[in-house]
């Protein structure tokens, strides 16, 4: 059987190519292409840990998207070895987005023009490994019934919901065993000093008095030395922020990596759904709006160390 093929570039489609193609998309592929729409750009591997079971189907599968031209993908080049494909939202894939949902391309921001380069900048690097970080978590979750990726928000989604400032690398909400926490995500390459890493603070702190809402900040770093290097350069202990070095072992990032800011000489490092008892001096999540009177004061005080011991539970 022959495939209508859609080109990446095509400024306006063949309405008979769009019907062929818009009948043969399953629930999955338009997951998929939601995903690249948000997350931007990723590798067959994280398609196939998100979307698939094994290899064969999910190279099967992404190669028809492709055909369509639903979806893009470029391998970047390496002196050694080779990488994945690395896949990215097409045209086709984006105006059967905005059809569905009653928009249009132009609303949905896509540029065809600019849709590659995700998976081909210098940043590419950067915007792998902030995904990954979800696709381990979104990978665990499908194999534990115990856990839950609740939420996973871009940096373009977060830049939507809390304007440029901080502007972190992504957002999200994970759930284990009974314990929850939503975190800000910071993605570390080594790429800027730490002096600019710890000036994004300020920024965060301003959130969380704008928003009312004090989410811990998770820093994911390259080694333990930059780690070290940079739990010395914080001393702010009025936010909620932890340290981890990237890793592939204990579950990855949702695995006894974290250590919160400030140390106790006690504790040890500790697993990311535990990680909502790291700060017992600090409320989490929505901070209770300040007493207008004295009489408030009381009821202020009990709904804060209410918290705090719902916490240390």
């Amino acid at each position: 059987m022959s495939v209508t093929r859609i080109p990446l570039r095509l400024a306006r489609f063949d309405a008979a190519a769009m019907a062929y193609a818009a009948a043969r998309l399953t629930p999955r592929d338009y997951r998929i292409l939601e995903h690249l729409y948000h997350h931007r750009v990723l590798t067959t591997h994280q398609l196939e840990k998100l979307f698939f079971t094994k290899p064969q189907p999910a190279r099967r599968r992404l190669g028809i998207l492709r055909k369509l031209g639903m979806i893009a993908s470029a391998r970047p080049w390496t002196p050694t070895g080779s990488h994945p494909n690395h896949w990215v939202l097409g045209r086709a894939g984006a105006e059967v987005l905005a059809l569905r949902d009653q928009t249009t391309v132009k609303e949905l921001g896509y540029d065809a023009d600019r849709a590659m380069s995700p998976a081909l900048s210098s940043k590419r690097g950067h915007h792998i490994g902030v995904n990954d970080f979800f696709v381990t978590l979104a990978h665990l979750a499908r194999h534990r019934p115990d856990s839950h990726l609740r939420a996973w928000l871009s940096e373009k989604q977060c830049l939507k919901m809390w304007g440029d400032r901080p502007r972190p690398d992504a957002y999200g909400c994970w759930m284990e065993d009974g314990h929850q926490i939503d975190f800000f995500l910071e993605h570390d390459t080594g790429s800027m000093t730490l002096a600019k890493v710890t000036d994004k603070l300020a920024a965060y702190a301003d959130l969380a008095d704008t928003t009312r809402v004090n989410s811990p900040i998770l820093f994911w770093l390259p080694s333990r030395t930059r780690e070290t290097n940079l739990r010395n350069l914080i001393t702010t202990a009025d936010l909620p922020i932890a340290t981890a070095v990237q890793t592939e072992l204990e579950d990855g990032p949702a695995g006894p990596c974290w250590l919160p800011i400030p140390p106790h000489a006690s504790r040890e490092r500790m697993r990311l759904a535990d990680l909502a008892g790291g700060w017992p001096h600090l409320t989490l999540g929505a901070i209770p709006e300040p007493p207008d009177t004295a009489q408030d004061e009381t009821a202020f005080l009990d709904r804060i160390f209410s918290d705090e011991e719902k916490t240390n539970r």
